[in-house]
């Protein structure tokens, strides 16, 4: 590829830049995304638990809580109408006792001020009912959670934008952006582009893509953040029927480690949540599958490790330092907002940064707000 000229240039081929390419793709003819592997979604966008969330968790007004919603319905639309497979499966928060009540009533009441709909407590009779292998107290149903396959997502808004005549590049690393007046000069493994406009949305590496173009944007770092499952292994399998949480993490680094019965019939444990210092660090030092055991115990009694195999692992795009680092960008713990602006030196770029969960379910809400963005960019 020579150098080519295009109204708009994606940096980043995951679930989020190819539900803005499928955006910007029926607005513009000349949309290009560039992604740095010989594939789409091999990072965080099939890494995770394929949930579709409800909006429980982030704090009224925020763009995760705002897009989290809209993205909600848009997924399950956009699902049913291009065939990506998704089941309506419905979840539990799950209170392990009366103490932790007050988290639980105080986890609706926030799910409730997000505008997330049909929810409902359940008593322990009724928890039972619903999952008879679960221990629990009292639970938390969210009936618009649901479970889809990331990876054919991902796929489907792909193969829409290409349809609508955008131009899909994989094995397109991105080594430079050089800002001009009128353009930004896109420096790729596949070529140069002369963009118009430029959207950063590289996901684990967006700082880095900031700080080519000199940008103070780069100043919010992201820290990997990895997360390990297993899956139940054993015709235990069946003593989950659906999604079961724990009540999240005071610190904010996770959902706890939760059973997700995926599309497939499986039963997934997990994430864990650890800091890591290597952004491609997938394999080391896992969590024993003993400790798996253990917290899948809290929730599901009678699992043993002997139950359980290790399976696939990701690692999010965290905003928040790890706990007691001398990092100053951002507090330690606690729930980082979603980043989507334009930059204040380079307008004509837009940076997306630590777009971590719930970022499978948001993605086509993202791309709303991104393509607003792009638009006045262009003029």
């Amino acid at each position: 590829m020579n150098m080519d000229r295009a109204s708009v240039v994606i940096v980043g081929g995951g679930v989020v830049g190819c539900a803005i390419a499928r955006a910007l793709a029926s607005r513009w003819n000349d949309v290009f995304l560039l992604e740095a592997q010989n594939k789409l979604a091999l990072g965080a966008s099939s890494r995770n638990s394929g949930v579709i969330h409800a909006g429980l968790y982030y704090p009224p007004g925020s763009l995760k809580a705002r897009h989290c919603v809209r993205g909600n319905r848009l997924t399950y639309e956009f699902a049913a109408a291009h065939g990506v497979p998704h089941r309506n499966t419905g979840k539990l928060v799950v209170a392990s006792g009366p103490e932790e009540t007050p988290q639980l009533e105080e986890l609706m009441k926030n799910a409730s001020a997000n505008g997330v709909e049909g929810l409902r407590m359940l008593d322990r009779a009724e928890l039972r009912r619903r999952e008879p292998h679960i221990e629990g107290f009292q639970a938390l149903e969210s009936p618009s959670t649901g479970i889809i396959a990331s990876e054919e997502l991902v796929k489907a808004y792909a193969r829409i934008a290409a349809d609508r005549g955008g131009h899909i590049l994989t094995s397109a690393r991105v080594s430079g952006l050089e800002p001009g007046p009128d353009a930004v000069r896109v420096i790729s493994a596949a070529g140069e582009i002369e963009a118009r406009c430029v959207v950063n949305s590289a996901g684990l590496f967006a700082d880095e893509v900031a700080a080519m173009i000199g940008s103070k944007m780069a100043r919010h770092r992201i820290y990997p953040v990895r997360g390990d499952y297993c899956e139940i292994a054993s015709a235990k399998r069946e003593w989950v029927r659906g999604l079961v949480y724990p009540l999240p993490h005071a610190d904010g680094l996770s959902l706890g480690v939760h059973l997700t019965r995926t599309i497939w019939g499986s039963v997934l444990v997990g994430p864990t949540a650890r800091y890591v210092e290597d952004k491609n660090d997938y394999e080391r030092g896992r969590e024993p599958v003993e400790e798996f055991a253990r917290k899948t115990r809290l929730l599901l009694p009678g699992i043993e490790a002997s139950d359980l195999a290790p399976a696939h692992s990701g690692i999010r795009a965290k905003l928040t330092p790890r706990p007691g680092s001398s990092a100053t960008q951002a507090s330690p713990g606690g729930i980082a907002d979603f980043i989507i602006q334009s930059d204040p030196e380079f307008p004509r770029v837009i940076h997306l940064l630590g777009i971590e969960s719930p970022g499978l379910t948001s993605a086509a809400a993202i791309a709303e707000q991104v393509s607003e963005l792009v638009a006045l960019a262009l003029g």
